[in-house]
C-alpha cells in the first residue's frame, strides 16, 4: 500500500503537481583556493578576471555548475579551464551564501582548497581569466598580505561565530567574498 500524505496524495500524485517554479533557487559556483610552497612561503594562484562583473580584479579560481554536475566536478573543471591545473586532491573548505555575494544575483559557492607542488604545474590563463599567477601569501596579526609583481591585497580578519570577520585593508580587493574564502582556506591549510 502507497503512502500517502496529510491531503491524501500518493508521492507520484504530489511529485505530478509539484511547480518547481514555485520555490527560486540559486545559481552553484565553485570556488578553489590553490596553494603552493615555495623557498617555505605559502603561495595562493589567483586569476585576473577577464569579464565583468569584477573585470580587471584578482579572484580564485572558479565559476558555475552545470545542471546536474557535483560541484567537486564544477571545481576541477573550473580549475582545468581557467588555469590549466587538473588532477589535483580538492578539500572542502565551507559553503558561501551571504545575500549579495556577487552582484548577478543569488549565487552559493562550495570554495575547495587544493595544495600542489610548485614545480609540478604550470598555470596557464584561460575560459574567462586573463592572467593566472601565484601571490605570496603572508600571515601577520590579523592581516593576510598578497603579494605580486607590486600588486599587494591585505585583508583583515578576526574570529567570529561563523568563521572569521574579514575587512579589506587595501585599495586592491579580491572579487566577490573571495577575500572571506581565502581567509579560512589559509586557516585550514595552515593552521
Amino acid at each position: 500500500m502507497e503512502r500517502r500524505d496529510q491531503n491524501g496524495l500518493t508521492e507520484a500524485e504530489f511529485l505530478a503537481a509539484y511547480r518547481e517554479k514555485a520555490y527560486p533557487k540559486p545559481s552553484l559556483t565553485a570556488d578553489i583556493a590553490v596553494f603552493a610552497m615555495r623557498d617555505g612561503v605559502p603561495q595562493v594562484l589567483l586569476i585576473c578576471r577577464g569579464r565583468h562583473p569584477y573585470l580587471g580584479c584578482w579572484a580564485l579560481p572558479g565559476g558555475f555548475a552545470n545542471p546536474m554536475e557535483p560541484l567537486e566536478a564544477t571545481a576541477a573543471r573550473e580549475l582545468e579551464e581557467e588555469t590549466g591545473i587538473v588532477s589535483v586532491p580538492l578539500h572542502p573548505v565551507g559553503l558561501f551564501s551571504e545575500p549579495g555575494r556577487d552582484p548577478r544575483g543569488w549565487v552559493v559557492s562550495q570554495a575547495y582548497a587544493a595544495l600542489v607542488d610548485w614545480n609540478a604545474v604550470a598555470p596557464r590563463a584561460g575560459d574567462d581569466a586573463a592572467q593566472a599567477c601565484w601571490f605570496a601569501c603572508r600571515r601577520d596579526n590579523g592581516v593576510l598580505t598578497l603579494q605580486h609583481n607590486g600588486v599587494t591585497v591585505r585583508i583583515g580578519y578576526e574570529p567570529a561565530p561563523n568563521g572569521y570577520k574579514v575587512t579589506p585593508l587595501s585599495d586592491e580587493r579580491l572579487a566577490f567574498d573571495h577575500g572571506d574564502i581565502l581567509v579560512r582556506a589559509v586557516a585550514m591549510m595552515f593552521p
